[in-house]
């Protein structure tokens, strides 16, 4: 889906809707304390890092778990990511296999991770940490779940939108939060801040992180033409990446997160692209959704996140050893 604008419009009509629907926002909110309540987690052999938001849409937990994994992994650990699969039709626990799995079967996110290091799809989080202690693993990497509660976790961070906050501040579907801060913030070690922004946030004792995204090839869109497109939770931070790395953006196409295109899609946006005289480009992350036969003539602008040197940062990798 794609965030409604009236969880971020100031109108008073926005105002009037959100409020509308506040009642259920409150029955959202009750569901995540009876799950919470209910829960028996499973403790898992292997240390758990979980890498959530307090959001519906994307804040950058995926580039997130993949910047911490691959320190867990320098420091010398045997790392996997645990995710959802969140798109993708196989419920797990399975390792994602490149060679064999496509966006289909484990969703795009997935396919991200399996790149970097190895991958676990489960829909029971806990049965996920029991493949993955059966593989010898020291440290899972959990890409969202704060708000699953079928595993223990030895660390929890928040990834927060910087220049995004919590939207409207209301709770789904009135606004796009999945619970309430100072709520979660209860449950969480530390905040991960993407981006330079400084939103307004309730308090918080532990440390608070910086990070941001960076493109990882600048220079094959710099001073270039481009029409883009994306189906993420906020396209248009893709779009003004490009312009900050110097690309020309003559056109844009935005669709829902997680959106699955077709080969008449992709056609439309090369025909657009082309008379505009443009390099069509999209993310990494929809790319991966695209079926091989029809990647032609797309440009996928893949990014990294780099965190802001602190010593917090460092003595929380240090509590998974």
């Amino acid at each position: 889906m794609r965030a409604p604008e009236f969880w971020t419009g100031k109108s008073k009509a926005a105002g009037a809707l959100s409020a509308a629907l506040a009642p259920l926002g409150a029955l959202y909110a009750l569901s995540v304390r009876a799950k919470m309540a209910r829960a028996k987690p499973y403790r898992a052999r292997a240390r758990v890092l979980c890498v959530g938001n307090l959001t519906a849409g994307g804040s950058g937990k995926t580039p997130i778990a993949i910047a911490l994994g691959l320190m867990l992994a320098a420091r010398g650990k045997r790392i996997a990511f645990l995710t959802r699969g969140y798109g993708g039709r196989l419920h797990g626990p399975l390792c994602v296999d490149a060679a064999r799995h496509i966006a289909t079967d484990v969703g795009d996110e997935a396919l991200l991770l399996a790149a970097k290091a190895p991958t676990i799809v489960a829909r029971d989080r806990a049965t996920g940490a029991k493949l993955a202690d059966s593989l010898g693993i020291d440290i899972i990497v959990m890409d969202d779940g704060f708000q699953n509660f079928q595993l223990a976790k030895d660390v929890s961070l928040i990834v927060i939108d910087a220049e995004w906050g919590f939207g409207n501040g209301r709770l789904i579907p009135a606004g796009p939060l999945r619970e309430r801060p100072e709520n979660g913030f209860k449950r969480a070690d530390a905040l991960v801040l993407m981006g330079d922004r400084e939103p307004n946030l309730p308090p918080f004792a532990g440390p608070v992180l910086r990070a941001r995204m960076l493109p990882s090839a600048p220079a094959a869109v710099a001073g270039r033409a481009v029409f883009a497109f994306a189906g993420i939770g906020r396209p248009e931070k893709f779009f003004s990446t490009l312009r900050d790395m110097g690309a020309r953006v003559l056109g844009t196409r935005a669709f829902p997160d997680h959106h699955r295109f077709n080969a008449i899609e992709l056609a439309a946006l090369r025909a657009l692209a082309q008379s505009f005289g443009a390099l069509l480009v999209t993310t990494e992350k929809d790319f991966a959704r695209i079926a091989e036969l029809d990647r032609k003539a797309i440009l996928p602008v893949p990014v990294r996140v780099v965190f802001e040197t602190d010593p917090a940062l460092s003595a929380l990798l240090g509590r998974l050893s």
